[in-house]
């Protein structure tokens, strides 16, 4: 049975920094969201701020508001905002205390856990309730260094890099992971970040929460796991950040622990600069594919875009100039599908059309 949980966004609904958010309204995965929290936008419903499709879900002013919307008490209180600085503000506290009260137990996707914050944690305890932070890390007596394992494993492996960060590389995963299901495939996906995970991803791990030495073999764990208990017909890991961005390493984390046969790259076109980093330009396409298949000794075989900003007119004759100018497949997975990169994925790795469907 999925849980129930108000999920608080305030101010940053629908913007990149709200990307929690935004991904649990879009795939909620193992809970129901019953309201999102953002004064800015109260009165309107989440779906249709996103994506112009109807949810049911109400965007509320404040706590208060969003119990009074979501009928029966909800299980959980999920904070939705991925900001850089991954600390909360003192607005922030003060909210997640009035949940506690409420009786709602705290997912915490940030840096900072609330588990090591003994103001929280003995709040958590006199109101009965509990915190899940998310990006927490297994003890470090049991993280992994790279085994080279992975190099003997047969199964394809894509992953969705992008551009830059919060451009839609998850959205784009699961929407690819979904359809492979759809056609009877046995896709397994890597979650490597707090939303995957909260949505309930079965292998995973927030991968900005480890040293980079760690983060390698501990990603290769994850995919030799799901290797091993799920036999898939394909592996599907996401993406983090860019491989060029100045302020991240995880897409090189990725790039070595997953060793992915095929990459597609997600692109947000009418972004001009770095989400969270305006001193720096986002990259080139056509750098970005140079820089991964070099880098990472694999292809990009295919562009996922962000319509954000675009007219849909706008967006198709992006994906016609794409086409015509990187000779590879284009496409926005919410607007216009998976089927592009999916039978891109099926021509590039032969044994996806031998592979058994049921």
């Amino acid at each position: 049975m999925k849980k129930r949980a108000i999920v608080y966004c305030e101010n940053q609904f629908g913007t990149t920094d709200g990307k929690t958010a935004n991904g649990l309204i879009r795939e909620p995965g193992n809970y129901t969201i019953t309201a999102v929290i953002d004064s800015s936008k109260h009165g309107q419903d989440a779906g249709m701020l996103l994506d112009n499709k109807w949810s049911g879900i109400p965007v509320c002013k404040d706590l208060e508001d969003a119990l009074i919307h979501s009928g029966p008490k909800p299980d959980d209180f999920i904070f939705g905002i991925a900001p850089a600085n991954a600390f909360l503000k003192p607005e922030e506290r003060k909210v997640i205390l009035q949940a506690m009260e409420a009786g709602l137990n705290i997912i915490n996707p940030l840096q900072e856990f609330l588990t090591d914050d003994e103001e929280m944690a003995a709040h958590a305890k006199a109101c009965g309730v509990t915190i899940r932070d998310i990006r927490k890390p297994r003890p470090k007596k049991e993280w992994t260094l790279f085994t080279g394992e992975i190099l003997k494993m047969n199964t394809p492996v894509v992953a969705v890099l992008g551009t830059d960060g919060a451009c839609g590389k998850r959205t784009t995963a699961k929407c690819i992971e979904k359809a492979f299901m759809e056609k009877g495939y046995r896709p397994a996906f890597i979650a490597t970040g707090q939303t995957g995970l909260i949505q309930g991803a079965k292998y995973g791990f927030a991968m900005d929460a480890f040293p980079l030495q760690y983060l390698i073999g501990e990603l290769e764990r994850e995919i030799l796991r799901a290797n091993k208990q799920e036999h898939p017909d394909i592996i599907i890991v996401e993406g983090q950040g860019a491989l060029s961005h100045p302020a991240y390493a995880s897409s090189t984390g990725i790039l070595k622990g997953a060793r992915p046969q095929a990459v597609i790259l997600q692109h947000a076109p009418k972004r001009k600069y770095l989400s969270d980093f305006p001193f720096a330009e986002v990259p080139k396409v056509e750098d970005e594919i140079s820089l991964i298949e070099h880098f990472g000794k694999t292809k990009v075989i295919g562009i996922t875009l962000n319509h954000d900003g675009m007219a849909d007119s706008e967006l198709e004759d992006t994906i016609r100039r794409y086409e015509e100018t990187y000779h590879l497949p284009v496409t926005d997975v919410l607007k216009t599908g998976t089927d592009k990169i999916i039978n891109a994925l099926l021509d590039f790795f032969p044994s996806l059309k031998k592979a058994v469907v049921s």
